[in-house]
């Protein structure tokens, strides 16, 4: 006779990164997935439960409906839902659903037998190294400059006061990308080089800096250990989740002009003060023709930055080793990009300056 597969808890399982995490996990456990939409097609061994992290009855109802209809013991609770984007706009979602949405979560996880709460954070809550040759650790100070990192911390702490037994992990991630992009800094980026726009040659900060990025698949298997190994883990666990190989922002430039237009496309450093005036104009421009401009001014000091982080605690803890790298990556996407334009455009959320493809032909049939 068959066991009944144990069960996992996963928030935000319509997204990029937990529609690939259930798919993954639901070929061992049996997957719950938490969002607001249904994700259409559910992978084989997975449900789904309409939840609104940012509603307590709503919270409520979720959770009583998993303990009538599965019990009380849970392998573990995957908790990716929360809110980001790039706007600068103040939102009062970073609020009431990255933190106080984790709140509503523990509240009730608390009276289930969770084995695990496994939290996604972000490296952008680590200070930023300011040493040549510093590397970010577990250990090393944190930090946030904005709302999205800062929400991030905020629930690290709901985290650590209402967790009571539950053992919770926390992971740090890195920029997530797969071989489509779906990485927003990078699919600008790309998409500024490919349409030869004059600002894909400016920069405001140190070239040499970087951030750091884990692909899509590497940070599947990364969660599918912690859940395997979760009787082995400590009741409080904190990983960085990236690629120990770093790309700063000069060379992802060169190489991604090298990629699309065959020549070298160098970033030259602007002061920050015209970058934020520059910044501001388009903005307005933007606004006028009703479109979204990535770059905005409160952005400009953050290019500064830098996150060579090291996952050696990963590494060693849960035997966890990126078999992808960005700049093994890079000509995928690239080439994903040349051979649709308009689909990869889609699927990055991007909409086309028209007049200006690297072959100067429009980027049509989007939708």
């Amino acid at each position: 006779m068959e066991s009944t597969p144990e069960l996992v808890i996963v928030t935000g399982n319509t997204g990029f990164i937990g529609t690939a995490i259930a798919k993954r996990l639901s070929s061992r456990y049996r997957v719950i997935g938490l969002d607001r939409k249904h994700p259409g097609n559910l992978p084989p061994g997975s449900e789904h439960i309409e939840c609104d992290l940012t509603d307590d009855a709503s919270v409520r109802g979720a959770l009583a409906e998993i303990r009538r209809k599965f019990g009380e013991r849970l392998a573990s609770c995957i908790h990716l839902a929360a809110h980001y984007d790039f706007s600068g706009k103040p939102s009062p979602l970073y609020r009431t659903l990255t933190v106080e949405g984790t709140r509503r979560l523990l509240r009730e996880l608390v009276s289930f037998h969770t084995e695990q709460f496994v939290f996604s954070s972000t490296v952008l809550v680590m200070k930023s190294a300011e040493k040549e040759g510093e590397v970010i650790t577990e250990s090393s100070p944190i930090e946030a400059a904005w709302d999205y990192p800062k929400s991030k911390l905020e629930a690290e702490a709901e985290i650590k006061r209402g967790r009571g037994n539950m053992p919770a992990v926390i992971l740090r991630i890195a920029g997530v990308y797969d071989e489509d992009c779906r990485s927003i800094p990078i699919a600008h980026q790309i998409a500024r080089i490919y349409e030869k726009r004059f600002e894909s040659y400016l920069f405001p900060g140190d070239v040499n800096h970087g951030q750091p990025f884990v692909h899509l698949d590497d940070l599947v298997t990364c969660v599918e250990n912690i859940v395997e190994r979760r009787r082995q883990l400590t009741a409080e666990e904190l990983f960085l989740i990236a690629e120990n190989d770093f790309m700063s922002y000069g060379e992802l430039q060169d190489r991604l002009g090298e990629l699309i237009h065959s020549k070298e496309w160098p970033a030259i450093r602007i002061p920050k003060v015209l970058a934020k005036a520059g910044a501001w104009v388009e903005e307005k421009i933007a606004e006028e023709k009703k479109k979204e401009e990535f770059i905005k001014p409160w952005m400009i000091d953050l290019p500064d930055d830098n996150y060579p982080v090291s996952n050696e605690h990963a590494r060693t803890r849960l035997d966890w080793q990126p078999k992808h790298r960005l700049r093994d990556t890079l000509p995928e996407m690239i080439k994903r990009l040349k051979l649709d334009p308009a689909e990869w455009y889609r699927r990055n959320g991007l909409e086309p300056e028209e007049a200006k493809s690297t072959e100067g032909k429009p980027i049509s049939g989007r939708r």
